[in-house]
């Protein structure tokens, strides 16, 4: 890669999980009447035929890993799971009352913290009751995050009985000096052990999260670690960037100096790097930092165009409502957006009183609706157009001369009332959708909120 582009394009931004992004939710305007009037309207208009994407987020981990920028609460008191669980099936029950009819899941993800925190007979009882109360999609998918130190053959079988199929395990690094400064101390051979059992098990897609521009991490480090993710050869892989924003997480991101983190030129090369070897032994670039076999269904959904992005991450099987449920968690009605409150204690005291638990959010005018759809054809398929007058916007010129200079740098190439992103360009994905963000370039931020993009 140029190292002038690098330089260039090497900015705080967003990763643009959602248009607006975050940021610019504002607490103080959210209107949860407003919510709940559009997320009902999406629910009205898509249940029937797709269904809806359901998030769970499980915030409990027994050490913190310094990498991290999740909500957690970190404890090795494991009587906390139940008492959550029930918070989650309460608040649950609150969105089936708001909905007024039973909901369809299509998509269901547990994240975290660490889901496997939580006994297999505390996840069993959960899922159960979730599902019990509502319809599951012919076409579903269910998926959850394990960590592999403590990820059982128990695990994996009860979320099996229970219709998941897919699992993604954390390796960030294999080298052990980058694992001690992130505090994620795990072996090889603990996450073979973990892809085996899943496979014997019968899940269809089993994926590792690999991290590059760790602390204290090299090229060298990159290239090990690859080398043995080749030797279990996942279905998916997402080898994405190390997100520095101790501004945000505090001193969960202060285990060490920012003179321990490689340089952008490193950074980048360590993404080169890795990119090269995983194509040379067959996956493919999918998206941003998301990496497939053909075999598996993300590679299929790119090359149908059916992919898409939220606050998931991609996925091979669109919604157009997504609610979240626990602490943090983010609910999307394409309409809107709504997070919920942070703070378990506070959650807990909402839910009990029969109040939805967000705090903030955004619900989209008709400008905000346009962009956020040019910003999610860029992230999913590289391209966008302005072809039909549903994807024009009063300031879409403007836009244009921006993206003029990132075509003079290679970056995009235009056609007849459409952009495409070259493979030159798609490392600066991020650059090429703040081109579209309007928010952004009206009200810059005036401290760093986002990471770098490089």
């Amino acid at each position: 890669m140029c190292q002038k582009l690098v330089n260039k394009y090497n900015v705080a931004g967003p990763r643009y999980t959602s248009y607006p992004t975050v940021p610019y939710w504002n607490a103080d305007s959210f209107s949860l009447r407003e919510w709940k009037e559009v997320l009902k309207q999406s629910f009205d208009e898509s249940n029937n035929e797709e269904g809806i994407s359901l998030y769970v987020h499980l915030p409990f981990c027994e050490s913190l890993c310094t990498f991290c920028g999740c909500h957690k609460r970190i404890t090795k008191r494991h009587e906390v799971e139940l008492p959550y669980i029930k918070a989650v099936l309460k608040e649950w029950s609150l969105y089936r009352k708001l909905l007024g009819t039973k909901p369809k899941i299509k998509e269901l993800h547990i994240g975290g913290g660490t889901p496997t925190f939580f006994s297999p007979e505390n996840l069993r009882f959960f899922i159960s009751e979730l599902l019990k109360v509502s319809e599951i999609a012919k076409d579903y998918e269910f998926s959850f995050e394990g960590h592999p130190n403590n990820t059982t053959a128990e695990h994996l079988q009860v979320l099996y009985d229970l219709g998941f199929r897919r699992v993604s395990f954390g390796v960030q690094d294999y080298n052990l000096t980058v694992q001690k400064a992130i505090n994620r101390v795990q072996s090889f051979e603990n996450v073979k052990r973990v892809t085996d059992l899943a496979r014997t098990i019968g899940y269809t897609s089993v994926g590792h999260d690999i991290i590059f521009g760790l602390p204290f991490q090299t090229e060298a480090d990159v290239i090990e670690t690859i080398k043995k993710t080749e030797a279990l050869m996942p279905d998916r892989i997402a080898f994405y960037s190390y997100a520095h924003v101790p501004w945000i997480k505090g001193n969960g991101q202060r285990g060490f100096k920012d003179t321990d983190l490689p340089s952008a030129e490193s950074k980048r090369q360590q993404y080169e790097t890795g990119k090269f070897l995983l194509e040379k032994v067959g996956y493919v670039e999918i998206g941003m930092d998301h990496f497939a076999l053909r075999r598996d269904a993300l590679y299929k959904a790119m090359q149908s165009e059916s992919l898409h992005r939220n606050f998931m991450g991609y996925t091979a099987s669109k919604t157009q409502a997504m609610i979240g449920l626990g602490v943090s968690s983010i609910s999307d009605s394409w309409y809107g957006f709504a997070q919920n409150v942070k703070s378990i204690e506070e959650y807990y005291h909402l839910v009990s009183e029969n109040i939805i638990p967000v705090y903030r959010g955004h619900i989209l005018n008709d400008e905000d609706l346009k962009i956020r759809q040019h910003i999610l054809n860029l992230m999913c398929h590289f391209k966008t157009s302005w072809i039909t007058p549903e994807m024009k916007f009063d300031e879409l010129p403007d836009v244009l001369i921006k993206l003029k200079e990132l075509e003079q740098d290679g970056l995009i190439a235009f056609g007849r009332k459409q952009m495409t992103v070259t493979e030159k360009g798609r490392p600066f994905i991020r650059n090429i959708c703040m081109a579209f963000d309007l928010l952004l370039q009206r009200k810059k931020p005036d401290t760093q909120l986002f990471s770098m993009t490089i």
